[in-house]
């Protein structure tokens, strides 16, 4: 581990690192995009937008989980680098029976306030039923999704990112042969969709725990290992639930700019989550390369490299941010193909080609705003990263969407992401001249 973070170049150790999680990304891109294609097959637009509404919370799990994934390997690369090897291993073994047991709350909360979460998601009467349908089957996996996300970070903290990989790659696979079997074969529409997402996920969740049994050699899954001090559950939490709120965030986004559409009709909200998922194209690539460099910043930082900081962070930038304005002119120009890939719906292809462009305008300002906050993360600087984390889908986003809104109407809705990445972008360069590390 140690010839990989302290003697290989910054170049070959990035992108060693980064590529199987951009690799994985890749797939669970390819694995949304035909979850989506094949919902949108169903040509029911009040299905599209049930599976659309129940999207952030899929979303929400994912930044349950993100609280120990992220909060903890950001500790763990930091102790790694201070060779503290111990302590690192008693915070995964934390991490791990956590997040299994945070899944079991979130499933016994979600149905006890079934009825309620489904109406702040703006479930209506023509889309209830579908919504409902995905809800309750999503829920049921919660222990499964939230999980994984702690294996899936914590992997990487000892070079294990082809492992991370493996697992997240053969559950997503298994989830894209199973999409089409449950929604069209055994007719089970939404609930199809969302059960295909839970079996892949507990196929993964074996896999990882048998890499880390098997190959790890300073992490552990026993719960016997699990004892560390009120300390580092605080570290731990710190950083986990900023670096959770930049998903819990993108929840609040979709769900508000969901309840904002709804005005306009179904076929708004279904070109919407359609439009989404084929953004996704940029922001699931760099989120791969900003999240796959974090244990090298973590332990950069943790080992008072500063040379070594600062060349990892430039490289990272120039990455991100160079492929996000590249592909910002792709998917711009393909934007009427790949909208009717999808539906044949002419208000659905009119509402998605003009939703694709927004979404995609300012991708190369959320890459910059994403490379500080995971920098933050792994630096342990809580406050920075939740104020990233908050701002950019969180509170700029809803003041911006208010105003864009009321001034512009329906462009304004489609426009405020972009408004709130270019004001989020200015915070995230000052944080950075101000928080980074100097010599």
């Amino acid at each position: 581990m140690e010839a990989l973070f302290e003697h290989t170049s910054v170049r070959r150790a990035y992108f060693t690192l980064a590529l199987p999680v951009v690799l994985n990304m890749v797939v669970a891109l390819v694995y949304n995009l035909v979850d989506t294609f094949f919902v949108a097959q169903t040509q029911n637009a009040n299905l599209v937008a049930g599976v659309s509404l129940g999207t952030p919370l899929f979303t929400l799990m994912v930044a349950l989980g993100d609280i120990l994934g992220l909060g903890g390997s950001s500790v763990i690369s930091r102790l790694f680098g201070e060779k503290r090897f111990d302590q690192a291993r008693r915070v995964s073994g934390y991490c791990f029976s956590a997040g299994f047991l945070l899944g079991l709350i979130v499933l016994v909360l979600l149905f006890l306030l079934q009825t309620p979460v489904l109406k702040l998601l703006g479930a209506t009467p023509a889309t209830w039923e579908y919504a409902r349908q995905y809800y309750l089957v999503i829920a049921a996996g919660a222990p499964f999704i939230v999980f994984f996300y702690a294996p899936v970070n914590i992997l990487r903290t000892e070079g294990l990112a082809v492992e991370s990989m493996k697992a997240s790659v053969i559950g997503t696979v298994i989830n894209i042969v199973l999409n089409p079997f449950f929604i069209f074969t055994c007719g089970l529409g939404a609930a199809g969709s969302a059960l295909a997402t839970v079996t892949g996920n507990i196929f993964a969740d074996l896999l990882m725990i048998y890499y880390l049994r098997t190959k790890s050699q300073r992490l552990t899954t026993s719960p016997r290992e699990t004892k560390i001090s009120r300390r580092m559950q605080g570290e731990i939490l710190a950083i986990g639930i900023p670096a959770s709120v930049t998903n819990l965030m993108s929840t609040f986004a979709m769900a508000l700019t969901n309840r904002y559409l709804i005005a306009y009709g179904p076929s708004s909200v279904a070109a919407m989550g359609i439009s989404l998922k084929i953004s996704m194209i940029i922001t699931m690539v760099f989120v791969g390369f900003a999240f796959g460099a974090q244990p090298l910043i973590g332990y950069t930082y943790g080992a008072k490299d500063t040379k070594r900081f600062n060349e990892t962070m430039r490289l990272d930038l120039t990455v991100v941010c160079g492929f996000a304005l590249i592909m910002t002119g792709v998917i711009w120009l393909l934007a009427p193909t790949l909208i009717r890939g999808f539906m044949h719906d002419p208000t659905v292809i009119k509402h998605g080609i003009t939703m694709i462009r927004w979404l995609v305008s300012s991708a190369t300002l959320a890459g910059l705003i994403l490379v500080f906050t995971t920098m933050f993360q792994s630096m342990g600087k809580a406050l920075p990263a939740f104020i990233l984390s908050f701002c950019r889908q969180g509170v700029i986003f809803y003041l911006v969407l208010i105003v864009f809104a009321h001034s512009f109407g329906y462009t304004g809705i489609l426009a405020s992401q972009a408004g709130a990445d270019f004001i989020t972008a200015l915070l995230a360069v000052g944080l950075f001249n101000h928080y980074r590390p100097r010599k």
